[in-house]
Order: structure tokens, then sequence, then C-alpha cells
């Protein structure tokens, strides 16, 4: 079935591997972190809309959002900047709202920030290093980042709750004290990323936007995009019902891959047959997207039958990061390209 896209915003995300081998791009932390606000500066110049970074801790991948988003700020002018997705087991609420404050007013306001419980994780409860112990009968700490997450919302607010000193060193302004600085807006550019229909609802009722990804953590027998399709329209009958006053956004992340030169064909002309995987994920099923490759016109036909990226309006495209920036800014300018126009997106 070929379905009408509302597309409109296109930007990559990257996990911002690296390894000291021949064979990457990317050798070592300081690689990552450079070549990720490189590819940030050269998204924004080929036209995309957003520069995302996956956040994996005790990882060779990127950890740490908030220097990174700030610089990237600094460096563009335009483009979303953003998370998918923020642990927020091992957050630590108010400070982080200081730090996304303060990354959203370099970025004058383009901040989209993912937040979520988090992928499996590298090592075993990572969390507890940080200083974080969940309850008992929650020990994958699902309950400990919604918590966390809850705080960090209300604190977004900007809404004053800390008590004043009367004898300050500096003078403070009548009434309780807010968190500094205060982003206006940004609690409306919050996602959850959401692994499964009754996590999207439960999203809407918080009055965040939806991230979904490549995988969801439960299968139907139904193909990824279809069951993510299902996804994404729960979320809207729950925002509606919730009866939020603003329009929710929805955003869907995809590997495309238009062969358009032989470096192309020499990397990803073998995923020209890449269906959707099924697995298992943390003790219970998932099903795994499958990668977009091919020449533009077999993507267009392919992708015009994706109902997910039709239901959404915003398309994230996973990006090889270790093929390095050039590279990584060819495939954007690709599918924005060769690709975009046909199918009416943007």
């Amino acid at each position: 079935m070929v379905v009408r896209s509302t597309v409109k915003n296109i930007g990559f995300l990257s996990f911002g591997h690296w390894a000291d081998s021949p064979h990457s791009m990317v050798r070592s932390a300081q690689d990552s972190l450079l070549q990720s606000i490189e590819l940030a500066v050269a998204a924004e110049e080929v036209g995309a809309d957003g520069a995302y970074y996956r956040v994996h801790h005790f990882a060779q991948q990127l950890a740490s959002p908030f220097p990174l988003l700030s610089a990237a700020a600094a460096r563009t002018n335009r483009i979303e900047l953003g998370t998918g997705v923020i642990d927020m087991r091992y957050e630590n609420p108010l400070y982080m709202a200081e730090d996304a404050g303060a990354a959203d007013l370099i970025s004058s306001g383009r901040l989209q920030l993912g937040i979520s419980r988090g992928s499996p994780e590298q090592v075993i409860d990572g969390f507890r290093y940080f200083g974080y112990e969940p309850y008992a009968s929650d020990p994958a700490g699902a309950e400990l980042a919604r918590e966390h997450t809850a705080k960090f919302l209300e604190v977004l607010s900007g809404e004053g709750f800390a008590r004043p000193n009367p004898r300050p060193m500096f003078p403070n302004p009548p009434g309780l004290l807010r968190v500094e600085p205060y982003a206006p807006g940004l609690r409306d550019r919050i996602w959850w990323g959401a692994g499964s229909r009754a996590t999207a609802e439960w999203t809407a009722q918080q009055g965040m936007n939806l991230m979904s990804s490549t995988l969801l953590t439960e299968d139907t027998g139904v193909p990824f995009h279809q069951l993510q399709a299902e996804q994404i329209q729960r979320y809207r009958d729950a925002w509606k019902a919730a009866g939020h006053s603003r329009e929710p956004r929805v955003s869907v992340s995809r590997s495309i891959f238009p062969i358009v030169s032989d470096l192309d064909k020499q990397l990803f002309w073998r995923e020209r047959h890449s269906t959707d995987q099924v697995g298992h994920l943390e003790g219970g099923n998932a099903r795994f997207g499958k990668t977009y490759a091919g020449e533009p016109d077999k993507l267009v036909a392919e992708l015009a039958e994706d109902e997910a990226i039709a239901a959404a309006d915003t398309l994230l495209l996973t990006v090889p990061n270790q093929l390095g920036v050039d590279y990584n800014a060819h495939v954007l300018e690709s599918v924005l390209t060769h690709v975009a126009p046909e199918l009416g997106w943007r």
C-alpha cells in the first residue's frame, strides 16, 4: 500500500562509534566528538534539518551529550540538535536541567532532547556506579528512569521550588528560586524513546513527543513498519485523549543508503535485500527494522510503502559514522536529493 508521507524534518542519528582500527575513520574518543560536530556542520550545509546523537555509557561511543550539543550549537545556525536517547537511570534531574538549559540557550532554542529508560547496557547495572539504586521490585530501573524524568520535566517548567537563603551572596528575586539557566519552551521539546505500544501511550499522557527507533520490544507478526505505525496511532489517540493543547511531534529512525556511486555499491550492495529481523532483547521478543539500500528509484518505491515513515513528521537517518564525515554527508545529501523529493518529504 502506498501511503502519503507527512515527513517534514530529516536529520541524522549517530552512535559515535570509535575503534582503533585501520578500517575506521574514527580512531579515538576525540575523533568521535570532533567529527560529530563536523557532521552537524556538514548536515546543515547539505540542507538536513537535524543532528541527533545516541548516548551509551561505558562504551566506545558518545556518552556525554551536553558538551557535544553545545559545541555543535556554536558551529551551526539552523538545524535542530538532539539526542536519541539519554538513559534517565543515570541522570541527576536538576543537574541535567542546568546542562540542558545552557545548551538550549546556546542553540537559541534548537534543542530536541530524546530521553528514555535506555537500551541494554555495556555493564551490569551501570547506573549504580553513577550513584543510583533502583527499587528491589524494579531491578532494571524502569521506575527509577520515570521518577528522574518526572522531576526533570517539573524543573523544566521554570516554576520556583527552592527556599532562598535569607543572607545570600547575591540579591535574590522575590519568591522561591528555580534552577538556572531557564530555557523557555524546552519542556515542549522533550521526546521519549518508546519501545512498545503501551509505552507510547504513556509518553503521550506525560506530554512528551514520541521517538520511535528501528526496533520494538514486541512482535505481533506484522511487518515492522506496520507495528510501528500502530504504535504511532496509539500515541496520537492517547495524546488527544489527554487533552494537550499543542500538536505533538513523532520521529522514526531508518537506515537508508541510496546507491549512486561506486563506493556506495561497494559498501551497501549486499543490503539490497535486507528484511525485518525478529530476535530477543532483555528476555523478550523484539522486531528490528530492515536496512533500505539500492538505486534511488527502488528506494522510492519501497519507502512509499513504509506506513510508519508516513505517520511521522521527523525522519532520523542512522549513519555509519566510522566511515567519516565526508561519506556520511554524501549519504545525507543523496537521500535529500534523490529520494526525499520523489516521496514528497519536506
